[in-house]
């Protein structure tokens, strides 16, 4: 009686099934939606843009204790006064110097950078962030300091007295 139960139960699944796959779906009714109107996008220019001369200054190579300055020459070729915020080095081994003075549309401006090689032996390559109205923009300078000569006239290392 069981088994009956059970082959009965079972073949009414199955029929349920056939049936199912044979009826076809009705499509449900789609949803209006009113999209508002959007202005047609235009590129926006931005008002302050920066243009430097050259992004890396490339020393070659120095002597350790050289002086190595650069100077990263930028045009303003935005319709604002292009204003610099703020010059970060990327270490503490770099020094910055830029003129806090607005850079009138067509103008150029100067930002300095001092790198000290004093104990720097070897190939270095830094960076420089430079903060400006115009967005943010980073610049390079690179180059090799060599171990500087001992002194050229020799070290009188005698115990003897010389006049």
């Amino acid at each position: 009686m069981k088994k009956s139960i059970l082959a009965v139960a079972i073949l009414a699944l199955a029929s349920t099934g056939v049936f199912a796959q044979g009826k076809k779906l009705e499509a449900a009714p789609k949803a209006t939606s009113v999209v508002p109107a959007v202005a047609p996008t235009t590129t926006a220019t931005p008002e302050t843009t920066i243009k430097f001369k050259t992004e890396t200054h490339d020393f070659g190579t120095l002597q350790e204790g050289d002086p190595a300055e650069a100077e990263f020459v930028f045009t303003n070729t935005g319709k604002k006064p292009l204003i610099i915020q703020n010059v970060q080095p990327g270490c503490g081994c770099t020094t910055p110097f830029w003129s806090k003075d607005p850079v009138a549309p067509g103008k150029t401006g100067v930002i300095k950078a001092s790198y000290g090689t004093k104990g720097r032996v070897g190939a270095f390559n830094k960076n420089i962030t430079v903060t400006s109205t115009a967005g943010t923009n980073v610049i390079y300078i690179k180059g090799t300091v060599e171990k500087a000569p001992e002194s050229s006239a020799p070290q009188n290392n005698s115990m003897m007295k010389t006049n």
